[in-house]
């Protein structure tokens, strides 16, 4: 019998995974990672809830449930992570950090070693072809999540198993309904990782403080407005701008300076690019192209969270990977990742910083 540990939530999608494998005969050992840092204003992110939903379901499968408390953890490598690129001006991936260096990294040094497996309610699947484990794309593309994914190695995508992959979250709900667990209509989280409902804007305000600066229209060089600071903005921003007259949206930010760069309308050329550099490049699992002499390579692509996948063409030249996409980019961001997959969309190879 394998022996899984597996990470509860407090939500819908993690509470499904236990009740499948309660289903398949395994007895799953229950774990919630704790990060909020208690008595702490600016982690204002009571973890009370979400622990006494895990509590209940680790009662109704008669399961143990341990706390892992890793706030400390999170703060030296996650947060500090993202503090250090917003100040740069960059769109860092808190979410693709925690999974790197928290769930899938303290974790497994703590805990997740004495297990044969950990499972958890990530929109993911894992496939074996050539001998090795691939990270694979979830049946549900809205819901999936490898991008948030792309940063772990062979040795943790090798012990991980996500039972909901195959499922559409519809199904995930009804799953819950039928099997009367108390959390199936209970909302999705949103936020930055585990920092669950604390506002990232506040999050940012409480350690680089406010400092005004000129919102200027790219075309004009005319001052429309006034930001608080360049940090609270990202590149292919459109919301939260307080413009009129809109829509506008960032397109190019002075760190120097503290100047904010809008331009007006979704169709302008200055909202566009078609290709980008991937800087530290990752492979998850292999590079499914190193005796390939061609190293101009049909993929598919994600630079944001969304249910699409872009295609186009990786290249690489002298050890540096470029992406050409096939169709105009609104927003590439610097900072954030460049997740790259095979042309079927169906493995997720790995993922650079865009640079």
């Amino acid at each position: 019998m394998k022996n899984i540990a597996a990470l509860l939530s407090g939500g819908v999608d993690s509470s499904v995974v236990v009740h499948l494998l309660c289903e398949q005969g395994f007895r799953p050992t229950l774990f919630y990672i704790k990060i909020g840092m208690e008595g702490e204003e600016h982690m204002d992110c009571s973890a009370e809830e979400d622990i006494e939903l895990a509590k209940v379901i680790a009662r109704k499968y008669g399961l143990s449930l341990e706390v892992i408390d890793l706030h400390r953890q999170y703060w030296d490598n996650v947060a500090a992570y993202a503090l250090e690129k917003i100040k740069k001006g960059q769109t860092p991936n808190p979410d693709v950090m925690c999974n790197k260096l928290i769930k899938f990294g303290c974790f497994e040094q703590q805990v997740g070693k004495d297990f044969d497996y950990t499972a958890t309610g990530h929109y993911a699947t894992t496939l074996e072809q050539d001998g090795k484990i691939w990270l694979g794309t979830a049946k549900d593309p809205v819901k999936d999540q490898t991008d948030f994914l792309a940063q772990i190695d062979y040795l943790q995508v090798s012990k991980l198993m996500f039972p909901i992959g195959h499922l559409m979250k519809q199904e995930v709900r009804e799953i819950a309904l039928n099997a009367g667990l108390p959390n199936a209509r209970r909302k999705d989280s949103q936020g930055i990782c585990f920092l669950g409902k604390i506002d990232y804007n506040d999050f940012v305000r409480r350690f680089l403080g406010e400092r005004e600066g000129a919102i200027i229209e790219f075309e004009t060089g005319k001052r429309i407005g006034t930001h608080r600071g360049y940090w609270f903005h990202t590149i292919g921003q459109r919301k939260g701008l307080g413009l009129s007259g809109g829509p506008w949206f960032v397109v190019k930010k002075d760190i120097e300076e503290n100047i904010v760069y809008v331009s007006h309308g979704y169709g302008v050329e200055t909202q566009y690019g078609t290709e980008f550099m991937l800087s530290d490049f990752h492979f998850i699992t292999d590079d499914p192209w190193k005796d390939s002499e061609r190293k101009d390579i049909a993929i598919t692509f994600k630079i944001r969270h969304t249910p699409e996948f872009t295609k186009g063409r990786l290249l690489i030249e002298d050890g540096k990977y470029r992406v050409l996409s096939s169709g105009k980019l609104q927003g590439i961001a610097p900072g954030q990742f460049g997740v790259i997959y095979d042309e079927a969309a169906k493995l997720c190879i790995g993922s650079g910083e865009i640079g």
